[in-house]
């Protein structure tokens, strides 16, 4: 089972950074999903988050990754771990290192794209969770 460590990153102003996939994406091209990927060697899955959201973005979190939730997709062999973090970075302070497109979202308009599979349901329950309240 593959395992994939993605990033709730939440900036000042409540908007979550997602990435919009590009058409050359081995897995779910032109989509939506939050900047993440596979967790690497002897890498923990906080270590993986953190590294991606590095690669993906050029940002850091302001304080330490915190998990929200796993998510186990068999029919994809794939646990995914979900961390978050709040940051002071702005918009202009995003460096696209993968995908079309990485952006902060406004949380009411950020069910309003399709998405990688499993991502709903936990962006969903993570916009509505204190742990989410508390970044801002």
């Amino acid at each position: 089972m593959m395992w994939i460590a993605c990033t709730l990153l939440v900036d000042r102003s409540g908007a979550l950074l997602l990435q919009l996939r590009d058409e050359h994406a081995p897995y779910y091209p032109n989509v939506w999903g939050l900047p993440g990927g596979a967790i690497e060697g002897e890498e923990t899955p906080e270590e993986g988050a953190a590294r991606e959201l590095w690669e993906e973005t050029s940002l850091r979190a302001d304080g330490p990754l915190r998990l929200f939730a796993k998510q186990e997709l068999p029919e994809q062999d794939r646990l995914k771990h979900y961390f978050y973090g709040g940051t002071s970075a702005t918009q202009d302070e995003v460096v696209l290192g993968e995908g079309a497109a990485m952006l902060f979202i406004p949380p009411s308009e950020v069910l309003e794209r399709p998405f990688t599979p499993g991502s709903v349901e936990v962006i969903t329950r993570f916009l509505n969770s204190p742990e989410y309240a508390a970044l801002f």
